[in-house]
């Protein structure tokens, strides 16, 4: 006796089938670290390596760029190369690299292998005025974080260290150079980066002071400040040091008259000159208080 099978339970049967088939792929072949998100927004940060404190001044700490900031879009902004001249430039050297969604997943996976978010016992070398640096990586609880005092000034067991805690700074240590070479660590192409073009601006203003007695040191021209009035909010109790967002239109004018400026500029504004730190805003971030709070 022939058995007929009804279209109707065909059709449902290859669809079961189909859907065991793929849910099989897609738990047999995912790359993604248990508790990576899904989804990261382009803008949001994966990955994010700072220095923090140390022994600097106020408003160079406010305008302190990230060693690296690496976005849901697998976009990695680096600080590129520096020219060793006096006075330097106005604006940082900042460049774009572009990672795939492969080696982004890659990169958080040895972040948190490396133990950000839950390394504990680092210890506290005896350095004064060192710098931290502070690690974020995104997972699916949110970021986390894990900061660490002294971590390049520190090495073996000798430096106030136990051995537990050396082996917990060597891997983030290890994990901070090889985020510093993306084109080593991922094979990116060098020669691939492109430069940043930010959107907004934050100017850390502090009073200007005209250079006196340095040999072959001269005093910078004037130059009309094209931005919002200087200094803005204070970024400290009793500081004169101030910082000011810069937005829209103002963007383009301060970048262009920063490209004819330099960093020792004295810059006009309000009757007053002062020393003017033009940080770039970065895809998550938006106005001075960010910079503040950080």
């Amino acid at each position: 006796m022939e058995m007929t099978i009804a279209p109707g339970f065909r059709a449902a049967a290859a669809a079961s089938l189909f859907l065991l088939v793929a849910c099989a792929q897609e738990g047999g072949d995912s790359t993604l670290p248990a508790d990576a998100p899904a989804q990261r927004p382009a803008d949001a940060i994966a990955l994010r390596i700072d220095h923090t404190g140390g022994f600097t001044t106020p408003g160079d700490g406010v305008a302190r760029l990230p060693v690296v900031a690496i976005y849901g879009d697998g976009r990695a902004i680096v600080q590129g190369p520096q020219l060793t001249i006096y006075p330097g430039p106005a604006l940082p050297n900042l460049q774009v690299i572009q990672i795939s969604a492969a080696d982004l997943d890659k990169l958080v996976a040895r972040a948190t292998d490396a133990g950000v978010g839950t390394a504990k016992d680092l210890g506290q070398p005896p350095i004064a005025d060192a710098p931290s640096t502070r690690f974020t990586v995104d997972t699916a609880d949110g970021p986390a974080t894990t900061e660490v005092y002294a971590l390049d000034e520190t090495g073996g067991t000798g430096s106030g260290l136990t051995a537990d805690q050396v082996a917990a700074r060597t891997k983030l240590r290890d994990l901070q150079a090889a985020v510093r070479d993306l084109h080593g660590t991922l094979g990116v192409s060098s020669g691939s980066e492109q430069q940043y073009k930010p959107v907004a601006l934050a100017a850390v203003a502090t009073p200007y002071v005209a250079p006196e007695g340095a040999p072959g040191i001269k005093e910078q021209p004037e130059v009309a400040w094209p931005g919002p009035a200087l200094p803005g909010t204070s970024i400290g109790k009793g500081l004169e040091t101030g910082c000011v967002t810069v937005t829209g239109d103002d963007t383009a004018k301060v970048l262009a008259a920063a490209e004819k400026a330099n960093a020792a500029t004295p810059w006009a504004s309000g009757g007053r000159k002062w020393t003017v730190i033009i940080r770039p805003l970065l895809p998550d971030e938006t106005d001075c208080a960010d910079l503040l709070n950080r």
